[in-house]
């Protein structure tokens, strides 16, 4: 140890390093308990870090949402054709039945360019092809792009800035780039020689032409081929237009299939020939489904408190030595460590106290109207002691729950309530999740010397018991290391001793020899 150079026994004849090694090695194995404890209190603090963890996310989610009114007040609409219109529903729809007709899709303004087969020359158009190369000679010109809407005389009060410029060696790909850089979609496809330009969205406001300035803009137009004609001599062009439909008899109009008219979104998709039924109704479904939810991650963290607390007992086992581990296989050394790692939260007082804080709060009952409203009342409840799991006699079940084996063949009274009574159900679990969340809040809320606030465990006790141990553990490490020197400075002492000793004999034996 140290990292010291000593020479010794060469007097004695001694194998002095063995026997200093055997007289630490008992100082070392004294010294193992505090490395032991040490490192069984890390494994401790990792345990409750991750239940904490736990806990915390089950806490400042399930059951803070499901305080609020909007975990009960999830509505949904069905739509009698769902090939002609699908809806989204907020909270904020009002239940009942609606009339909808489709007149009119929206749809996207795209223009399919002329064909332009082979240059002035006979050559292949490609995409690096010039206007000069087609034949235009008029020179350097602007062409507009007119948007929205056209006005009652059949033009545009609306262009896109800037207009495109273009000339002689403007190519069929410069013109592309020009017309994407005015935000529209475009490209020159040289496999069937034409241009194909269309408005990133749909509808009316979003529609568009080219328009000539001059007769120099005309002529270029006619010889890239995008002059709107829709015969044979020019380009082909579809308007931008807006979706059309009448709920319930009044007329929508948007420049998306999409409309969002109070608290529906509705989404067109086809045209109808006759009125739809949209009908809107509380989602019970959604409402079972939370509070099922709720319960599925309750019973998650209760089983696990129980599983904790009624570990098996690791008496007897103890972390191991580097040197014990090398005698095991790496089995062996998992399961010796899950022993002990399984039964560290045994017991713990803590744990007891946030599981019984829980479960005392879901007990509650509370009065509703004249009634008063308690989980059996919705058929929700332990199983009986001798009918449940170990470590799941705290765990709620659902009567009526077809993904329970326990419970499934029940009565399904949780829907049934939801179905006849969903204000009174709303009221019962937001107080119920209500006093739940202020248990659990005491706890976490509370800072001391011994735990840090949002938390629920003693995480300063603990880290301050790890710094505590550390400091044994290198105290006593720095104690072996003095032993050590103390021993090897007594077995030099002696062999200088010896050697002085030696000396003398052998002066003494060179007088007699005189």
């Amino acid at each position: 140890m140290g990292g010291k150079i000593r020479i010794t026994g060469m007097n004695s004849g001694l194998d002095t390093d063995s026997m200093v090694r055997e007289l630490v090695n008992a100082y070392e194995k004294q010294g193992e308990k505090y490395t032991k404890a040490k490192t069984k209190t890390e494994w401790k603090q990792e345990a409750w870090n991750t239940l904490n963890g736990k806990i915390k996310n089950f806490f400042s989610k399930s059951v803070n949402n499901m305080r609020f009114s909007s975990a009960y007040s999830k509505k949904k609409t069905s739509v009698s054709d769902t090939s002609k219109a699908s809806v989204v529903t907020s909270t904020g729809a009002v239940n009942g039945s609606q009339s909808l007709e489709i007149t009119d899709l929206a749809k996207t303004a795209y223009l399919t360019g002329k064909e332009l087969k082979t240059d002035s020359s006979g050559k292949a158009v490609t995409g690096k092809t010039t206007l000069a190369d087609l034949g235009y000679t008029g020179g350097e010109t602007e062409i507009r792009i007119g948007k929205g809407a056209k006005n009652a005389g059949g033009t545009y009060d609306t262009f896109v800035t800037p207009n495109i410029k273009v000339d002689g060696s403007t190519t069929l790909e410069d013109f592309a780039n020009q017309v994407k850089k005015a935000g529209y979609n475009a490209n020159f496809d040289e496999s069937t020689g034409r241009f194909f330009i269309s408005s990133k969205e749909s509808g009316t406001v979003n529609n568009f032409d080219f328009v000539s300035t001059d007769s120099k803009s005309a002529s270029a137009m006619e010889f890239l081929g995008v002059k709107v004609t829709n015969d044979d001599t020019g380009a082909y062009k579809t308007d931008g237009s807006d979706a059309v439909i009448k709920l319930n008899g009044a007329t929508f109009r948007s420049a998306s299939n999409t409309f969002s008219i109070n608290g529906l979104t509705i989404t067109a998709k086809e045209t109808t020939t006759s009125a739809i039924s949209l009908v809107t109704d509380t989602d019970y479904d959604e409402i079972y489904d939370n509070v099922k939810n709720f319960l599925k991650e309750y019973n998650s963290l209760v089983n696990e408190f129980d599983k904790l607390y009624n570990a098996k007992s690791s008496k007897g086992f103890e972390p191991l030595t580097s040197e014990e581990k090398d005698a095991m296989t790496d089995d062996e050394i998992d399961k010796w460590e899950s022993r002990i790692k399984d039964a560290l939260l045994k017991s713990d007082s803590e744990l007891d106290t946030i599981a019984s804080t829980m479960h005392n709060a879901m007990l509650q009952s509370f009065k509703i109207g004249d009634n008063t409203f308690s989980l059996s009342s919705f058929g929700i409840h332990t199983l009986g002691y001798f009918e449940a799991a170990d470590n799941e006699k705290n765990a709620y079940h659902i009567d009526g729950d077809k993904d329970d084996a326990e419970t499934s063949g029940n009565e399904d009274r949780l829907r049934a309530m939801i179905a006849s009574d969903p204000e009174a159900t709303a009221n019962f679990f937001q107080q119920l999740s209500q006093g739940l969340y202020d248990a659990m809040n005491k706890i976490s809320s509370t800072s001391n010397n011994y735990k840090s606030f949002g938390n629920f465990f003693s995480d300063k006790k603990l880290q301050k018991d790890l710094d505590d141990q550390g400091k044994q553990v290198t105290k006593w490490e720095e104690y072996v290391a003095k032993m050590e020197d103390k021993y090897y400075k007594q077995f030099t002492a002696m062999e200088s001793a010896m050697s002085s000793l030696n000396s003398q004999q052998s002066y003494i034996s060179q007088l007699f020899a005189g």
